[in-house]
């Protein structure tokens, strides 16, 4: 019986006949890492997409409150003072104007439509109750305001809004 050697041939011949076949297997650990880098990018990114307007939020131990089939007005303050109604920047001046049209969309059905409030926590009280005040007088008494949920909860919500229900006098 003859012997072959390690460099595959007999007698230590090289370059003939050590052609390996064909690996018909796929490597999957590359595949896994790149998909397990995806998914932690997502899981980080996605939080942040959920609200265009970057604000610093105050923390509250409040539970989230339960919002409607009907998706609320997003409106928030800067901490520059700057004013939007979801994403689009709204002049101090345009404000009365764009919330009785809001009101106005909403005039035949039962509930006014909800309000969700984001202050910057860094803001002046006397500013964010200006605002509501805008609110009020537009109609739209369905305010929530929107808070970070604190470190010490036991609940993993990311967000906890505190009802303002019927601030209408």
């Amino acid at each position: 019986m003859a012997m072959s050697s390690p460099s595959g041939g007999i007698g230590g011949r090289r370059g003939r006949g050590n052609r390996r076949a064909p690996m018909s297997e796929i490597n999957v650990t590359p595949l896994v890492d790149v998909m397990l880098v995806l998914l932690i990018i997502f899981m980080i990114t996605a939080p942040l997409l959920a609200s265009a307007v970057p604000i610093d939020l105050p923390e509250s131990r409040a539970k989230p409150v339960e919002t409607e089939d009907q998706e609320p007005v997003q409106l928030s303050i800067n901490a520059d003072d700057t004013l939007y109604i979801g994403e689009d920047v709204v002049p101090e001046a345009e404000l009365p104007a764009r919330l009785d049209a809001i009101a106005r969309e909403n005039e035949g059905k039962d509930k006014p439509r909800q309000i969700m409030l984001r202050a910057d926590k860094g803001l002046d009280y006397g500013r964010v109750m200006r605002v509501m005040g805008e609110l009020n007088r537009a109609g739209l008494t369905r305010i929530s305001l929107v808070t970070t949920g604190s470190e010490g909860t036991a609940d993993s919500e990311p967000a906890a809004v505190t009802d303002g229900s019927e601030t209408g006098q």
